[in-house]
């Protein structure tokens, strides 16, 4: 049971003075029952049901006043008269619209009772009208898998861990940290995966992990489509997402196929809403609010990393490349950054945009827009020189601030550039590794004098 950042998050919820009914959402096995069961021994009773199990989607069916239903549950337990502080923990609440409708009842007339529930298909059991949360009683937190800083907890690299939360990063931290995102970026953050990377440090003792996973999310189709049609579309888009991630994709002929733009843009948009995949919009935005461009094509990211690379056969690239950028044609390492700019997003209901600049005399496009100060910041990902970071020099042109951000394997730097257009702008250099602390070191560059 690895440390989880959204722990913290759910302390807060539990000072929260309006403290409603918390539903943790996300993708099977990302750890959101585990987080709950750690989050529980801080309590000093615990009562767990599972909508998955027959016998325990009954208690809701009963028509019981909430009491009397939390009375029932307990005495399942051998738990008749739970002490002090209770956390009621209902797991794949998905299955039983008579569970999500308690809810209300929970926040209405048990305030005392901590109550969170959790499931994976909550957002296509929402869209087909099976489930409807009642508004305003209730509150949300989104699950994803491992960061890279939960990764080095897991791993129990303290003083890397330590070294990593240091802004500006120490030195002698940086190779260290940069050999160990490699690794991460290899078995990504399913917590499984990387329970078992941690026994023996065999990614071959990850694949069967990651084949099940594969088998697990397959056998979610029929509860996630409409109709046997689309299931039969999801299989093939998600068979071929591993080998599309990373890319702009056309939802017509999506993975070589005979799909219409209709029918696979449903598929896709259905494993979106699964949490299985990202479907990251392009912008031509340069400052705020972005406006998506609905018209332009996006571009497609996976639910992580460690699994695209067992499902593309890419392990041993990371064998034979020292820099992340050499792998996949730099693929690789945008959707790592892309994974950890998802999983730590402050706002989860925002996924990150990209900037395009598409014209007949010359196309444009930077990897990421990162709101900061009310600014639209861009993000490369790119190993090459500061002279080829063309797209960024295009966006910083049209920019009326003056800071731009580079991701690539070298060291922290900030450094004063022009665009060949004159416009002087200050660049932010960062190692892939700190994607997560972008927000951190924006504002150290802030105080920093150049030269």
């Amino acid at each position: 049971m690895f440390n989880r950042q959204i722990l913290t998050n759910l302390r807060q919820w539990v000072k929260s003075e309006n403290r409603k009914p918390l539903v943790l959402r996300g993708a099977r096995q990302v750890g959101k029952t585990t987080a709950a069961e750690l989050f529980s021994r801080e309590f000093d009773s615990f009562l767990y049901v599972n909508l998955e199990r027959p016998g325990e989607t009954g208690f809701f069916n009963r028509n019981l006043p909430v009491r009397e239903l939390f009375q029932a549950i307990a005495l399942s337990k051998n738990i008749p008269a739970p002490q002090g502080r209770c956390l009621l923990f209902i797991d794949e609440i998905q299955n039983s619209p008579e569970a999500v409708a308690y809810l209300r009842y929970f926040y209405e007339e048990m305030k005392d009772l901590f109550v969170i529930a959790a499931g994976s298909l909550l957002e296509s059991m929402m869209s087909k009208g099976a489930i409807s949360f009642p508004v305003g009683r209730i509150e949300f937190l989104r699950m994803y898998p491992l960061t890279f800083s939960e990764y080095l907890e897991a791993m129990n690299l303290e003083q890397l861990s330590s070294a990593f939360s240091v802004v500006p990063l120490p030195q002698y931290a940086g190779e260290a940290l940069l050999k160990e995102f490699h690794t991460y970026a290899l078995i990504g953050g399913m917590p499984e995966a990387i329970a078992a990377y941690t026994k023996n440090h065999s990614v071959i003792e990850c694949n069967r992990i990651y084949q099940n996973l594969m088998t697990s999310f397959l056998d979610d189709i029929p509860k996630y489509a409409r109709n046997h049609s689309l299931a039969l579309i999801m299989r093939h888009c998600i068979e071929n997402v591993p080998f599309e991630a990373g890319k702009r994709i056309a939802f017509a002929r999506f993975g070589k196929s005979e799909y219409r733009s209709r029918e696979a843009g449903e598929a896709l948009k259905t494993l979106e809403r699964a949490m299985l995949i990202y479907l990251l919009q392009p912008s031509t935005s340069t400052e705020q609010p972005i406006i998506p461009d609905l018209k332009k094509a996006t571009r497609l990211q996976f639910i992580d990393t460690g699994l695209l690379n067992f499902c593309a056969g890419l392990q041993q690239q990371y064998f034979n490349m020292e820099n992340l950028q050499a792998i996949y044609r730099g693929l690789l390492a945008e959707h790592i950054v892309g994974q950890e700019l998802i999983a730590t997003s402050e706002d989860a209901t925002k996924l990150p945009h990209f900037w395009v600049r598409e014209s007949p005399q010359s196309n444009a496009e930077v990897d990421f827009l990162y709101l900061y100060r009310n600014t639209v910041v861009p993000i490369e990902v790119k190993a090459g020189s500061v002279g080829t970071l063309r797209s960024l020099h295009q966006f910083m042109q049209h920019s009326k601030h003056d800071m731009a951000v580079r991701l690539y394997s070298g060291k922290i730097d900030l450094q004063e550039c022009e665009t060949p257009d004159r416009k002087k702008f200050r660049l932010l250099n960062l190692p892939y590794f700190l994607a997560s602390q972008v927000e951190k070191y924006l504002e150290w560059a802030s105080t920093q004098v150049i030269g």
